[in-house]
Formats: C-alpha cells, sequence, structure tokens
C-alpha cells in the first residue's frame, strides 16, 4: 500500500490543522493507521493510532485531548485533526499502517513521505 500525507504547513499557536493520509495501492480497511512525528535531531515518536474499523483509538500523552485521529475506509484516507497546537509540535508528521495497533515504528510496515508542520509561538 502507498501512503501519501499532506496537509502540513506554517500555523501559529492555537490554531487547528487537519493532517490527511491518503492510500493507494489496496485498501487500508485491513489495516491499523497511524501518525508518527519526527521533529529535527530527534527519533520518530508515535502520535496516535485506529484500529481497522474505527472503534480504538490510542494517543501519546503528548497530543491527548488535543489531537483526534480517525479513518474513511470508503475514501482510504486516515486524518488526524490537531486542535490548540504548540511549537513542540513541529514535526515532520508520517503516517503508517500495520497489522497490530502499537506504538513502535516497527511495528508499521508501509510509511507515507511526510508533511511538514510548523508551529510559531
Amino acid at each position: 500500500v502507498q501512503l501519501q500525507a499532506s496537509g502540513g504547513g506554517l500555523v501559529q499557536a492555537g490554531d487547528s490543522l487537519r493532517l490527511s493520509c491518503a492510500a493507494s495501492g489496496r485498501t487500508i480497511s485491513s489495516y491499523i493507521m497511524g501518525w508518527f512525528c519526527q521533529a529535527p535531531g530527534k527519533e520518530r515518536e508515535f502520535v496516535a493510532a485506529i484500529s481497522w474499523n474505527g472503534d480504538i483509538t490510542y494517543y501519546a500523552d503528548f497530543v491527548k485531548a488535543r489531537f483526534t485521529i480517525s479513518r474513511d475506509n470508503a475514501k482510504n484516507t486516515v486524518y488526524l485533526q490537531m486542535n490548540s497546537v504548540k511549537p513542540e509540535d513541529s514535526a515532520v508528521y508520517y503516517c503508517a499502517a500495520g497489522p497490530f495497533i502499537g506504538s513502535m515504528p516497527h511495528q508499521y510496515h508501509y510509511w507515507g513521505q511526510g508533511t511538514q508542520v510548523t508551529v510559531s509561538s
């Protein structure tokens, strides 16, 4: 499956942003979908994940109550709604697909190219 993330950009602290991850080549309905972020000089970090049908979501503590992951299997797309963004949220955001829900990058087999999110103070 090929993944294409989009929706990043430059925003101000407190703003909202929605990232999209469009899949092609295979339906995402059989995959757990996740979002990760990576800031310069740091390791890739788990943000959120969602189960096959969307009934289970899993968030990193630093995004709970601010970010929401969702999916539309009919559109083969996953979303990350980012609210109340902070400068420390600045990073490249990657979407990923894998067989099991988890927070470790190695648990995901397919990765998109990433979209840059920059939050100014």
